[in-house]
Protein backbone atom coordinates (compact mmCIF):
# COMPACT_ATOMS: atom_id res chain seq x y z
CA UNK A 1 0.00 0.00 0.00
CA UNK A 2 1.14 3.56 -0.59
CA UNK A 3 2.11 5.03 2.73
CA UNK A 4 3.33 8.58 3.43
CA UNK A 5 6.13 7.06 5.52
CA UNK A 6 7.85 6.09 2.29
CA UNK A 7 8.22 9.78 1.41
CA UNK A 8 10.16 10.62 4.56
CA UNK A 9 13.63 9.95 3.20
CA UNK A 10 13.09 12.36 0.29
CA UNK A 11 11.64 15.09 2.47
CA UNK A 12 14.92 17.01 2.65
CA UNK A 13 16.57 15.85 -0.55
CA UNK A 14 17.06 19.41 -1.89
CA UNK A 15 18.49 20.81 1.33
CA UNK A 16 21.93 22.34 0.61
CA UNK A 17 24.80 21.40 2.90
CA UNK A 18 25.15 24.00 5.62
CA UNK A 19 28.42 24.93 7.29
CA UNK A 20 27.50 25.98 10.83
CA UNK A 21 29.97 26.36 13.66
CA UNK A 22 29.55 27.21 17.32
CA UNK A 23 25.89 28.07 17.25
CA UNK A 24 23.99 28.61 20.50
CA UNK A 25 20.71 26.69 20.50
CA UNK A 26 18.30 27.18 23.39
CA UNK A 27 15.80 24.40 24.05
CA UNK A 28 12.56 24.31 26.01
CA UNK A 29 13.20 21.27 28.24
CA UNK A 30 10.38 21.80 30.75
CA UNK A 31 8.92 18.33 30.02
CA UNK A 32 12.11 16.52 31.07
CA UNK A 33 10.77 15.63 34.50
CA UNK A 34 12.32 12.54 36.09
CA UNK A 35 9.86 9.68 36.47
CA UNK A 36 7.14 11.53 34.55
CA UNK A 37 8.15 11.26 30.90
CA UNK A 38 5.19 10.72 28.59
CA UNK A 39 4.72 11.11 24.82
CA UNK A 40 6.25 14.54 24.15
CA UNK A 41 8.60 14.15 27.11
CA UNK A 42 10.04 10.99 25.55
CA UNK A 43 10.34 12.75 22.18
CA UNK A 44 12.27 15.55 23.91
CA UNK A 45 14.52 13.11 25.76
CA UNK A 46 15.35 10.84 22.85
CA UNK A 47 15.99 13.57 20.26
CA UNK A 48 17.99 15.90 22.50
CA UNK A 49 20.17 13.11 23.83
CA UNK A 50 21.24 12.28 20.29
CA UNK A 51 21.45 15.82 18.95
CA UNK A 52 23.66 17.14 21.74
CA UNK A 53 26.03 14.17 21.54
CA UNK A 54 26.13 14.23 17.74
CA UNK A 55 26.85 17.97 17.55
CA UNK A 56 29.56 18.86 20.09
CA UNK A 57 30.47 21.87 17.96
CA UNK A 58 27.34 23.69 19.15
CA UNK A 59 26.25 24.88 22.56
CA UNK A 60 22.82 23.94 23.90
CA UNK A 61 21.03 25.94 26.58
CA UNK A 62 18.52 23.63 28.29
CA UNK A 63 15.79 25.74 29.88
CA UNK A 64 13.96 24.05 32.75
CA UNK A 65 11.05 25.44 34.77
CA UNK A 66 11.97 23.55 37.96
CA UNK A 67 14.85 21.60 39.51
CA UNK A 68 16.22 19.16 36.95
CA UNK A 69 17.84 15.74 37.02
CA UNK A 70 21.49 15.36 36.00
CA UNK A 71 20.28 12.40 33.92
CA UNK A 72 19.12 14.96 31.35
CA UNK A 73 22.46 16.74 31.00
CA UNK A 74 23.64 14.44 28.25
CA UNK A 75 26.89 16.13 27.21
CA UNK A 76 29.47 18.77 28.10
CA UNK A 77 28.06 21.21 25.56
CA UNK A 78 24.83 21.63 27.56
CA UNK A 79 24.26 24.59 29.88
CA UNK A 80 21.26 23.97 32.16
CA UNK A 81 19.21 27.00 33.19
CA UNK A 82 16.27 27.01 35.60
CA UNK A 83 13.71 29.80 35.35
CA UNK A 84 10.39 29.86 37.15
CA UNK A 85 7.58 29.74 37.67
CA UNK A 86 6.80 26.04 37.05
CA UNK A 87 4.51 26.06 34.02
CA UNK A 88 1.41 24.31 35.35
CA UNK A 89 -1.29 26.72 34.16
CA UNK A 90 -2.11 28.74 30.99
CA UNK A 91 -1.34 32.04 32.75
CA UNK A 92 2.06 30.67 33.76
CA UNK A 93 2.67 29.39 30.22
CA UNK A 94 2.13 32.95 28.99
CA UNK A 95 4.49 34.45 31.56
CA UNK A 96 7.18 31.83 30.99
CA UNK A 97 7.28 31.90 27.20
CA UNK A 98 6.64 35.61 26.62
CA UNK A 99 8.70 37.08 29.46
CA UNK A 100 11.15 34.56 30.89
CA UNK A 101 12.23 32.89 27.65
CA UNK A 102 13.11 36.16 25.80
CA UNK A 103 15.30 37.17 28.74
CA UNK A 104 17.29 33.92 28.53
CA UNK A 105 17.56 34.08 24.74
CA UNK A 106 19.04 37.58 25.00
CA UNK A 107 21.36 36.74 27.90
CA UNK A 108 22.96 33.78 26.11
CA UNK A 109 22.98 35.39 22.63
CA UNK A 110 20.98 32.49 21.26
CA UNK A 111 20.90 31.73 17.52
CA UNK A 112 17.82 29.49 17.62
CA UNK A 113 15.08 28.57 20.07
CA UNK A 114 13.89 24.96 19.74
CA UNK A 115 10.65 23.97 21.46
CA UNK A 116 9.85 20.24 21.33
CA UNK A 117 6.31 20.81 22.68
CA UNK A 118 5.43 23.54 20.18
CA UNK A 119 5.05 26.48 22.61
CA UNK A 120 6.92 29.55 21.33
CA UNK A 121 7.52 33.13 22.39
CA UNK A 122 5.68 36.11 20.94
CA UNK A 123 8.26 38.56 22.28
CA UNK A 124 11.56 37.65 20.63
CA UNK A 125 13.24 38.14 17.27
CA UNK A 126 15.33 35.00 17.67
CA UNK A 127 14.44 32.39 15.01
CA UNK A 128 12.23 29.65 16.45
CA UNK A 129 11.55 26.01 15.58
CA UNK A 130 8.46 24.51 17.16
CA UNK A 131 7.47 20.84 17.13
CA UNK A 132 3.66 20.74 17.07
CA UNK A 133 2.83 17.06 17.49
CA UNK A 134 -0.85 17.41 16.63
CA UNK A 135 -3.71 19.90 16.93
CA UNK A 136 -6.38 17.72 18.52
CA UNK A 137 -7.55 20.79 20.44
CA UNK A 138 -8.78 22.37 17.19
CA UNK A 139 -11.03 19.41 16.41
CA UNK A 140 -11.94 18.29 19.93
CA UNK A 141 -11.81 21.32 22.24
CA UNK A 142 -14.44 19.86 24.56
CA UNK A 143 -12.00 17.11 25.57
CA UNK A 144 -9.96 19.73 27.45
CA UNK A 145 -10.56 22.04 30.39
CA UNK A 146 -12.08 25.28 29.08
CA UNK A 147 -9.10 27.58 29.74
CA UNK A 148 -6.56 25.17 28.23
CA UNK A 149 -8.67 24.77 25.08
CA UNK A 150 -8.95 28.56 24.77
CA UNK A 151 -5.19 29.00 25.22
CA UNK A 152 -4.27 26.36 22.65
CA UNK A 153 -6.71 27.61 20.03
CA UNK A 154 -5.69 31.23 20.50
CA UNK A 155 -1.92 30.86 20.76
CA UNK A 156 -0.92 27.88 18.63
CA UNK A 157 -1.99 29.52 15.35
CA UNK A 158 0.20 32.46 16.45
CA UNK A 159 3.07 30.12 17.30
CA UNK A 160 2.78 28.47 13.89
CA UNK A 161 3.01 31.82 12.12
CA UNK A 162 5.82 33.14 14.36
CA UNK A 163 8.03 30.06 13.84
CA UNK A 164 10.85 30.16 11.30
CA UNK A 165 10.07 26.48 10.78
CA UNK A 166 7.78 23.84 12.21
CA UNK A 167 8.15 20.09 12.65
CA UNK A 168 5.50 17.49 13.33
CA UNK A 169 5.29 13.71 13.71
CA UNK A 170 3.13 12.61 10.77
CA UNK A 171 2.06 13.70 7.31
CA UNK A 172 -1.51 13.78 8.60
CA UNK A 173 -0.51 16.41 11.18
CA UNK A 174 1.52 18.33 8.62
CA UNK A 175 -1.49 18.68 6.36
CA UNK A 176 -3.78 19.42 9.31
CA UNK A 177 -1.54 22.19 10.66
CA UNK A 178 -1.01 23.73 7.24
CA UNK A 179 -4.73 23.75 6.47
CA UNK A 180 -6.03 24.76 9.90
CA UNK A 181 -3.47 27.47 10.65
CA UNK A 182 -2.97 28.64 7.03
CA UNK A 183 0.76 27.92 7.19
CA UNK A 184 2.89 27.20 4.12
CA UNK A 185 2.98 23.41 3.69
CA UNK A 186 6.70 23.54 2.83
CA UNK A 187 7.47 25.28 6.12
CA UNK A 188 6.62 22.07 8.01
CA UNK A 189 8.96 19.07 8.27
CA UNK A 190 7.85 15.55 9.19
CA UNK A 191 9.94 13.84 11.86
CA UNK A 192 8.24 10.60 12.86
CA UNK A 193 8.42 9.46 16.47
CA UNK A 194 10.85 6.66 17.24
CA UNK A 195 10.66 3.65 19.49
CA UNK A 196 12.30 2.74 22.78
CA UNK A 197 14.61 -0.22 22.13
CA UNK A 198 13.64 -1.81 25.44
CA UNK A 199 10.48 -3.25 23.86
CA UNK A 200 10.97 -6.79 22.54
CA UNK A 201 9.25 -10.17 22.80
CA UNK A 202 9.49 -12.02 26.09
CA UNK A 203 9.73 -15.76 26.75
CA UNK A 204 6.79 -18.07 27.51
CA UNK A 205 7.99 -18.32 31.09
CA UNK A 206 8.03 -14.53 31.39
CA UNK A 207 4.55 -14.31 29.82
CA UNK A 208 3.24 -16.74 32.42
CA UNK A 209 4.88 -14.72 35.20
CA UNK A 210 3.54 -11.33 34.08
CA UNK A 211 0.03 -12.72 33.55
CA UNK A 212 0.10 -14.22 37.02
CA UNK A 213 1.10 -10.85 38.43
CA UNK A 214 -1.56 -8.73 36.74
CA UNK A 215 -4.46 -10.99 35.77
CA UNK A 216 -4.18 -14.12 37.95
CA UNK A 217 -2.82 -16.04 34.97
CA UNK A 218 -5.43 -15.01 32.37
CA UNK A 219 -4.59 -13.64 28.95
CA UNK A 220 -5.44 -9.98 28.43
CA UNK A 221 -5.99 -7.18 25.99
CA UNK A 222 -3.91 -4.08 26.71
CA UNK A 223 -4.44 -0.33 26.52
CA UNK A 224 -1.53 2.07 27.08
CA UNK A 225 -2.03 5.83 27.24
CA UNK A 226 -3.30 8.74 29.28
CA UNK A 227 -6.87 8.49 30.51
CA UNK A 228 -8.87 11.30 28.94
CA UNK A 229 -11.69 11.56 26.39
CA UNK A 230 -9.57 11.69 23.21
CA UNK A 231 -8.18 8.21 23.90
CA UNK A 232 -11.68 6.66 23.80
CA UNK A 233 -11.15 4.53 26.89
CA UNK A 234 -14.92 4.53 27.49
CA UNK A 235 -15.50 3.07 24.03
CA UNK A 236 -12.87 0.42 24.67
CA UNK A 237 -14.52 -0.55 27.98
CA UNK A 238 -17.89 -0.90 26.23
CA UNK A 239 -16.34 -3.00 23.47
CA UNK A 240 -14.61 -5.24 26.02
CA UNK A 241 -17.88 -5.71 27.90
CA UNK A 242 -19.53 -6.78 24.63
CA UNK A 243 -16.60 -9.09 23.87
CA UNK A 244 -16.97 -10.77 27.25
CA UNK A 245 -20.73 -11.16 26.74
CA UNK A 246 -20.07 -13.14 23.57
CA UNK A 247 -17.07 -15.17 24.74
CA UNK A 248 -17.63 -15.64 28.46
CA UNK A 249 -13.98 -16.63 28.92
CA UNK A 250 -11.34 -15.53 31.43
CA UNK A 251 -9.71 -12.89 29.19
CA UNK A 252 -9.15 -9.56 30.93
CA UNK A 253 -8.38 -5.96 29.94
CA UNK A 254 -5.34 -4.19 31.42
CA UNK A 255 -5.39 -0.38 31.27
CA UNK A 256 -2.01 1.32 31.77
CA UNK A 257 -1.82 5.08 32.19
CA UNK A 258 -2.53 7.96 34.52
CA UNK A 259 -5.64 10.12 34.68
CA UNK A 260 -5.42 13.54 33.06
CA UNK A 261 -8.75 15.35 32.96
CA UNK A 262 -12.43 14.88 32.19
CA UNK A 263 -12.34 11.23 33.21
CA UNK A 264 -15.91 11.21 34.55
CA UNK A 265 -17.22 9.33 31.53
CA UNK A 266 -14.57 6.64 31.98
CA UNK A 267 -15.54 6.14 35.62
CA UNK A 268 -19.24 6.06 34.78
CA UNK A 269 -18.75 3.55 31.96
CA UNK A 270 -16.63 1.35 34.21
CA UNK A 271 -19.19 1.37 37.01
CA UNK A 272 -21.91 0.30 34.57
CA UNK A 273 -19.92 -2.59 33.12
CA UNK A 274 -21.17 -6.13 33.51
CA UNK A 275 -17.61 -7.49 33.53
CA UNK A 276 -15.79 -4.72 35.39
CA UNK A 277 -14.08 -7.28 37.63
CA UNK A 278 -12.09 -8.28 34.55
CA UNK A 279 -10.62 -4.80 34.02
CA UNK A 280 -7.30 -4.00 35.70
CA UNK A 281 -6.17 -0.37 36.04
CA UNK A 282 -2.45 -0.14 36.81
CA UNK A 283 -1.92 3.63 36.68
CA UNK A 284 1.47 4.77 35.40
CA UNK A 285 4.22 2.15 35.46
CA UNK A 286 8.02 2.34 34.95
CA UNK A 287 9.29 1.58 31.44
CA UNK A 288 10.86 -1.70 32.55
CA UNK A 289 7.51 -2.84 33.91
CA UNK A 290 5.71 -1.66 30.79
CA UNK A 291 8.08 -3.85 28.75
CA UNK A 292 6.79 -6.91 30.60
CA UNK A 293 3.14 -5.85 30.37
CA UNK A 294 3.41 -5.36 26.60
CA UNK A 295 5.15 -8.71 26.13
CA UNK A 296 2.50 -10.61 28.10
CA UNK A 297 -0.52 -9.18 26.27
CA UNK A 298 -2.76 -10.99 23.83
CA UNK A 299 -2.97 -7.78 21.80
CA UNK A 300 -2.83 -4.00 22.12
CA UNK A 301 -6.26 -2.35 21.83
CA UNK A 302 -5.62 1.31 21.00
CA UNK A 303 -8.66 3.05 19.55
CA UNK A 304 -8.39 6.82 20.13
CA UNK A 305 -10.54 9.32 18.27
CA UNK A 306 -7.55 11.48 17.37
CA UNK A 307 -3.81 10.86 17.40
CA UNK A 308 -0.79 12.73 16.08
CA UNK A 309 1.27 9.53 15.90
CA UNK A 310 0.49 6.75 18.39
CA UNK A 311 3.73 5.48 19.93
CA UNK A 312 2.07 2.50 21.73
CA UNK A 313 1.29 0.99 18.32
CA UNK A 314 4.98 0.74 17.42
CA UNK A 315 5.93 -0.36 20.93
CA UNK A 316 3.44 -3.24 20.64
CA UNK A 317 4.86 -4.25 17.26
CA UNK A 318 8.35 -4.26 18.74
CA UNK A 319 7.12 -6.33 21.70
CA UNK A 320 5.81 -8.95 19.28
CA UNK A 321 2.08 -8.64 19.94
CA UNK A 322 -0.72 -7.89 17.45
CA UNK A 323 -2.47 -4.53 17.39
CA UNK A 324 -6.09 -3.39 17.11
CA UNK A 325 -6.24 0.34 16.42
CA UNK A 326 -8.33 3.17 15.03
CA UNK A 327 -8.64 3.82 11.31
CA UNK A 328 -8.56 7.60 11.81
CA UNK A 329 -6.17 10.58 11.67
CA UNK A 330 -2.45 9.64 11.60
CA UNK A 331 -2.82 6.07 12.79
CA UNK A 332 -2.96 4.34 9.37
CA UNK A 333 0.42 5.97 8.58
CA UNK A 334 1.91 4.26 11.61
CA UNK A 335 0.04 0.95 11.42
CA UNK A 336 0.35 0.36 7.68
CA UNK A 337 -0.91 -3.13 6.78
CA UNK A 338 0.37 -4.62 10.05
CA UNK A 339 -2.64 -3.96 12.28
CA UNK A 340 -6.37 -4.71 12.53
CA UNK A 341 -8.35 -1.49 12.12
CA UNK A 342 -11.67 -0.44 13.65
CA UNK A 343 -13.74 2.74 13.53
CA UNK A 344 -13.40 4.19 17.07
CA UNK A 345 -16.96 5.49 16.94
CA UNK A 346 -18.39 2.05 16.21
CA UNK A 347 -18.20 -0.11 19.32
CA UNK A 348 -19.25 -3.21 17.38
CA UNK A 349 -16.21 -2.90 15.10
CA UNK A 350 -13.87 -2.78 18.09
CA UNK A 351 -15.66 -5.77 19.62
CA UNK A 352 -15.47 -7.73 16.35
CA UNK A 353 -11.74 -7.03 16.11
CA UNK A 354 -11.22 -8.32 19.66
CA UNK A 355 -13.18 -11.48 18.86
CA UNK A 356 -11.12 -12.08 15.70
CA UNK A 357 -7.81 -11.58 17.48
CA UNK A 358 -8.84 -13.80 20.38
CA UNK A 359 -9.97 -16.80 18.34
CA UNK A 360 -7.62 -16.68 15.34
CA UNK A 361 -4.03 -17.60 16.27
CA UNK A 362 -3.00 -17.55 12.60
CA UNK A 363 -4.19 -13.93 12.28
CA UNK A 364 -2.23 -13.01 15.40
CA UNK A 365 0.94 -14.57 14.01
CA UNK A 366 0.48 -12.82 10.65
CA UNK A 367 0.06 -9.42 12.29
CA UNK A 368 3.09 -9.98 14.52
CA UNK A 369 5.25 -10.80 11.49
CA UNK A 370 4.04 -7.73 9.63
CA UNK A 371 4.53 -5.65 12.75
CA UNK A 372 8.20 -6.60 12.99
CA UNK A 373 8.68 -5.25 9.46
CA UNK A 374 6.60 -2.10 9.98
CA UNK A 375 8.26 -1.07 13.24
CA UNK A 376 11.66 -0.92 11.51
CA UNK A 377 10.48 2.24 9.76
CA UNK A 378 10.72 4.11 13.06
CA UNK A 379 13.80 4.90 15.13
CA UNK A 380 14.86 7.70 17.43
CA UNK A 381 18.16 7.95 15.54
CA UNK A 382 16.21 8.84 12.40
CA UNK A 383 13.92 11.19 14.33
CA UNK A 384 16.91 13.06 15.73
CA UNK A 385 18.58 13.21 12.31
CA UNK A 386 15.49 14.68 10.67
CA UNK A 387 14.88 17.14 13.49
CA UNK A 388 18.47 18.31 13.17
CA UNK A 389 17.87 18.95 9.48
CA UNK A 390 14.91 21.12 10.52
CA UNK A 391 17.27 22.98 12.85
CA UNK A 392 19.65 23.62 9.96
CA UNK A 393 16.79 24.89 7.80
CA UNK A 394 15.65 27.23 10.57
CA UNK A 395 19.18 28.63 10.84
CA UNK A 396 19.37 29.51 7.15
Amino acid sequence: MNNPIDKINTNFVHLPKLEIYSMVIAVNTRLLIKGKLEGIGWFTYETLKRMTLNHPEHEFIFIFDRAYSQDYIFAENIVPVVIGPPTRHPVLWYLWFDYQIPRILKKYKVDLFLSPDGYLSQRTNVPQLGVIHDINFVHRPDDLPWLKAKYYNYYFPKFAKAAKRLATVSFYSKEDISRSFKVDYDKIDVVYDGINQIFEPISEAEITKVRQKYTDGSDYFLFVGALHPRKNVSGLLKAFDAFKSVNGNETKLVVVGGEMHKTGDIHETFENMRFKKDVVFTGRVPTSELHDIFGGALALTFVPFFEGFGIPIVEAMSAGIPVICSNTTSIPEVGGDAVLYADPIKIDQITDAMIKIHKDSELRQTLVKKGFIQKNKFSWDETARLLWMSVEKALQ
